[in-house]
């Protein structure tokens, strides 16, 4: 494709957005970018450094010395994030940063801070990015806004299988309670919610599977832009 684009991809919780768009990027020659990695990694420094998210001039002055950015991973053609440059792409998968990460991705200073690089990012197009905002605030004008869903017994189990490849000793029930809480906290907040792009296309991929939403998003891509 002649046109370098911008790629929004946008849901709920396990929808299987970060596994989409890194097949896209990959067949389109793109740049992949996980937004969500970027709060894990924002949460996890929190966390280590026992950062107080409900004091906002503690957390200003922890973003100050939070420095993100992506490399590539040549073995598995993947990017990777990294921490104040430390890989941290594995650690951010753990639980108790999935339970926290709402929380503080809520917060309005953390959002700036991440949406300001999101965007430099973006500059040069030619990129796939997956969130929850991403369409909505980070690229409200992007060529190309998906909006992925799934119903919850099926992202609970798929976040289940991937989780307990990591961690064999995690509970099915724990699992659905953070999703809920995911969700809700996600499409409540007051700053950026989770919510479907007046001009986005809605995918779900409830009863596909990957090889199919590839296809339908690959369709996508070819369409005119208006």
């Amino acid at each position: 494709m002649a046109k370098r684009i911008i790629i929004t991809i946008d849901g709920w919780s396990s929808c299987g957005k970060s596994t989409l768009a890194k097949q896209l990027a990959k067949e389109l020659g793109y740049t992949y970018i996980d937004s969500g990695a970027m709060y894990r990694a924002i949460t996890l420094y929190f966390l280590r450094n026992r950062i107080d998210w409900t004091d906002d001039m503690e957390v200003k002055n922890a973003l100050n010395e939070i420095h993100l950015h992506f490399e590539p991973n040549n073995k598995f053609g993947e990017s990777e994030i990294f921490l104040n440059d430390e890989n941290v792409e594995y650690l951010i998968r753990d639980l108790i940063i999935a339970d926290k990460v709402s929380d503080i991705a809520a917060i309005a200073s953390v959002r700036t801070f991440a949406v300001t690089q999101q965007q430099k990012m973006g500059h040069n197009k030619a990129i796939v990015m997956d969130g929850r905002d991403i369409g909505t605030t980070v690229f409200p004008s992007a060529e190309l806004k998906i909006f992925m869903t799934a119903d919850i017994a099926t992202r609970v189990e798929r976040r289940f299988k991937e989780m307990f490849e990591k961690n064999p000793n995690v509970v099915l029930e724990d699992v659905k309670h953070n999703l809920e809480m995911r969700d809700y906290i996600d499409s409540h907040r007051e700053v950026s919610p989770l919510k479907k792009a007046e001009d986005a296309i809605v995918l779900d991929n409830t009863n596909i599977d990957m090889d199919q939403q590839l296809k339908i998003a690959l369709d996508l891509v070819k369409q005119p832009i208006h």
